[in-house]
């Protein structure tokens, strides 16, 4: 995939430009929404190959939500993955172009995507909604809009599901429609990564208040200090620690309902073991 992402990169004519979005797409990182996406693909052995475009498509969309994330209008962040950010490194304006340049790279990348124009059509669908004003967008504004009030926990699941968990749903759900698995399949295929990116999210709040800046590669403690709202401040680390095994269960359970094992899958609740 990285191949995949170099080769698109080179395209760019306007160095400064190349340059920004090479450094946030080329930082590190753990790679989850294309990972999940191949995953998907290979459990259900279809060509991970063929997808490949479509995994990358899906990196350059994460990384510019961190970009994006990171502004001083937003989360206001001076670290990302242990290097300054993209706009203490380049400056905000470059900062937000570079975003918007993966943005658009990522469907430029999605759309040469090796399907069918039907399955390309529900990705491309998928894809622009997982990312839009019902997704990550939308998230991202009751993320804001919740500073400083009290969110009950209905509330902050739904903001979750929208700013993290729609990202990680949508590679999910995408592999599914890539590899064409039955209809039973991929709403177990959902529930799975539904329950998977609520966790994640569970996971983080909770390392943000019990890991070094230098363990989590961003400054530690951001979300006190922005007056965020986190599971472990609603639940209390105990609380919180539950409501992540409870996620981590109810993604095994919708694993166990597919029709095949898929260790490929399975592989990734291992995160949460640490």
């Amino acid at each position: 995939m990285m191949a995949t992402l170099d080769a698109h990169l080179n395209t760019i004519t306007t160095k400064s430009l190349q340059d920004a979005m090479r450094y946030s797409l080329f930082a590190g990182g753990k790679r989850l929404r294309p990972l999940l996406l191949l995953a998907t693909v290979a459990s259900f052995d279809s060509s991970v190959a063929d997808a490949m475009l479509a995994a990358a498509g899906l990196e350059c969309l994460h990384t510019y939500s961190l970009i994006h994330d990171d502004l001083p209008a937003m989360d206001n962040d001076d670290l990302r993955r242990g290097n300054p950010t993209s706009h203490k490194k380049f400056g905000e304006a470059l900062a937000i172009l570079a975003g918007d340049g993966l943005q658009s790279s990522a469907f430029e990348l999605l759309s040469q995507t090796k399907t069918s124009p039907a399955q390309l059509a529900k990705c491309l669908q998928l894809f622009a909604q997982a990312v839009g004003a019902n997704g990550m967008v939308g998230g991202q504004v009751l993320d804001i809009e919740g500073e400083h009030h009290h969110l009950s926990l209905a509330e902050l699941k739904h903001l979750h599901a929208l700013k993290t968990g729609a990202l990680l749903a949508t590679a999910v759900d995408m592999g599914a429609v890539l590899a064409q698995v039955s209809s039973a399949d991929a709403q177990a295929l959902h529930q799975f990564a539904a329950s998977f990116g609520l966790a994640f999210q569970i996971q983080d709040d909770i390392n943000d208040r019990t890991k070094s800046t230098q363990a989590l590669g961003k400054t530690a403690n951001k979300d006190i200090a922005e007056a965020k709202n986190t599971y472990p401040a609603l639940l209390g680390l105990d609380g919180a620690r539950a409501a992540l095994a409870e996620q981590v269960q109810q993604a095994q359970d919708a694993l166990a309902q597919l029709s095949k094992p898929v260790p490929e899958l399975a592989a990734f609740l291992t995160y949460f073991d640490a």
